[in-house]
C-alpha cells in the first residue's frame, strides 16, 4: 500500500491513453461525463466480437459471457468496498433509483416520510417525490445554505423523524462539488430506522468509496464519469437486496442480484466498465490488490486536480464582482460553478467552445440546487476537472476567460 501510494502522478502518460484528448480539446465537462480511454474501448470490442451467448457453461461463448458479468461485480466490488452478490448493473444511476424506489414503495404506507435535500441532482429527487405523491407519504426537505454550499445539518434532527422510511442525499453536488457529511447523516437516519440512498455519481469520480463507511444502504453510481461507458451500478448489501421484490418476468430468476437486472444483460459493457476499474487502479502501480491500488490511485487523482482546481479559483478571485463563485464548501470536489453578473454563460460558454475548450453551460439537471442559490440567474458556467487534464488545459481555460470577460 505503501509502495502504491509513493507512485508519482505521471498525467501524460494517462492522456496517451485516451485517443479522444488527439482532438486538442480541453475537456472541462467531466461532471458530464469523461473521455475514454483505449482499454474501455478495446474490452468493449473484444467482448462483442469474441464467442458470446446467453450465460451458462456448457461452450466458449456462454462462459464468456457469465465471465464477464462475474468480473463486473467483483470489479465494482473492489470499487465500492463492497461484496460482489450487493452489486447491480443498471442502464443509468436515473434508472436504478426509479426501479428501487418503486420497490421500496410496496413496504411504505401513507403517513410515512420521505426525505430529501436541495444539493441533489433531480435524479435522487424527482423519483422519490414521485413515490411520495403516488403512496401518500410526506415529503421533508434538508436544506441548502448557498453561504457555505453546504446542508443545514443543524436541521437534521428535525427534518429525519420517526415516520422516516428513507433518506436521499447525494455523495457530492453535481453543480457547486459540496460533499455532505454522509455518515451524520447515515447515523440520524439509522437511529430513526430509515434507509439512506446515496447519489454517488460524482464522488465516486473524485473519491475512494466505502459504502459502509459512509453509512449508504444503497449507493449508485456511473462508470461513465470516470472513464467507463455509459452504464450504471448500485451497490447494497445481499440482505437488503433479499428484502426487496422488484416486478419482474415470471421465468426469469429470483436470485440476488439477478432479480433486478431485467433482460439479458449488455456483457460488452460490463467488460468495459471492469477495464475501467482497472485503468484507475493502474495509475498506482502494480503493488497491492486491486482494491488497495484503487485507494492509492484515488489519493493521487485528488491530489492532482486540487493542485489544479486551486489554480483556477485563484483566477477566478482576480475577477471580483464580475462573477460569483458558488463553489465554497470546505469539503468538496474540483468542480467549480460561477455565474455572471453581466454576462450571458452560453456567451461565454460558445467563446471557450471557439478555442476547444469545453466548459458547458446551463444548470445540469440541479434543478433544487439551482433554486436554492438563489442567483437570479438562468444559468451558471461548470468548470469540472478530470484527472487527465493538465496544466497547459487550465491555462487556456483561464486565457479563454480573460478574453470572454473582458
Amino acid at each position: 500500500m505503501e509502495q502504491a501510494t509513493a507512485t508519482a502522478f505521471d498525467v501524460d502518460a494517462l492522456r496517451a491513453r485516451f485517443p479522444s484528448l488527439a482532438s486538442g480539446i480541453a475537456h472541462f465537462d467531466g461532471p458530464g461525463g469523461t473521455q475514454t480511454p483505449a482499454e474501455v474501448g478495446e474490452a468493449i470490442a473484444r467482448t462483442l466480437t469474441s464467442p458470446l451467448s446467453n450465460r451458462g457453461s456448457s461452450v466458449a461463448s456462454e462462459r464468456n459471457a457469465d465471465a464477464a458479468v462475474a468480473a463486473f461485480r467483483v470489479a465494482y466490488a473492489d470499487l465500492l468496498g463492497a461484496g460482489p452478490r450487493g452489486i447491480v448493473y443498471g442502464r443509468s444511476a436515473t434508472q436504478l433509483t426509479y426501479d428501487f424506489s418503486r420497490a421500496l414503495a410496496k413496504g411504505w404506507s401513507a403517513g410515512d416520510e420521505l426525505v430529501v435535500t436541495q444539493l441533489d441532482h433531480d435524479a435522487n429527487v424527482r423519483p422519490w417525490l414521485q413515490i411520495a405523491e403516488r403512496v401518500g407519504m410526506a415529503v421533508r426537505w434538508l436544506r441548502l445554505d448557498p453561504a457555505t454550499g453546504q446542508l443545514r445539518l443543524d436541521e437534521l434532527d428535525e427534518v429525519v423523524t420517526e415516520r422516516t422510511r428513507l433518506v436521499a442525499v447525494t455523495g457530492a453536488s453535481n453543480l457547486i462539488g459540496s460533499k455532505p457529511d454522509l455518515p451524520r447523516i447515515a447515523a440520524r437516519a439509522h437511529e430513526v430506522g430509515a434507509l439512506v440512498h446515496v447519489d454517488g455519481v460524482h464522488l465516486a469520480a473524485h473519491d475512494a468509496i466505502d459504502v459502509a463507511a459512509l453509512g449508504a444502504d444503497l449507493f449508485v453510481c456511473s462508470p461513465y464519469k470516470f472513464f467507463g461507458p455509459h452504464c450504471a451500478v448500485l451497490a447494497a448489501s445481499p440482505e437488503l437486496l433479499e428484502s426487496l421484490h422488484p416486478d419482474k418476468l415470471l421465468p426469469s430468476t429470483n436470485a440476488v442480484p439477478e432479480r433486478f437486472e431485467l433482460g439479458t444483460l449488455p456483457y460488452e459493457l460490463m467488460a468495459g466498465a471492469t477495464a475501467a476499474v482497472d485503468v484507475i487502479a493502474s495509475i498506482a502501480g502494480r503493488e497491492g490488490d486491486r482494491r488497495e491500488r484503487l485507494l492509492a490511485a484515488n489519493a493521487l487523482i485528488e491530489h492532482h486536480e486540487l493542485r489544479l482546481r486551486e489554480r483556477i479559483e485563484s483566477h477566478l478571485r482576480s475577477y471580483d464582482v464580475r462573477l460569483t463563485l458558488h463553489s465554497v464548501a470546505e469539503d468538496r470536489t474540483s468542480t467549480l460553478f460561477v455565474t455572471f453578473r453581466d454576462r450571458d454563460p452560453f456567451a461565454v460558454a460558445r467563446e471557450l467552445a471557439g478555442r476547444d475548450v469545453l466548459a458547458p453551460a446551463g444548470t445540469f439537471y440541479a434543478h433544487e440546487p439551482f433554486l436554492a442559490l438563489g442567483t437570479g440567474v438562468e444559468a451558471g458556467l461548470r468548470m469540472g476537472l478530470a484527472p487527465y487534464n493538465h496544466d497547459a488545459d487550465v491555462d487556456r481555460l483561464l486565457e479563454g476567460l480573460d478574453a470572454a470577460l473582458a
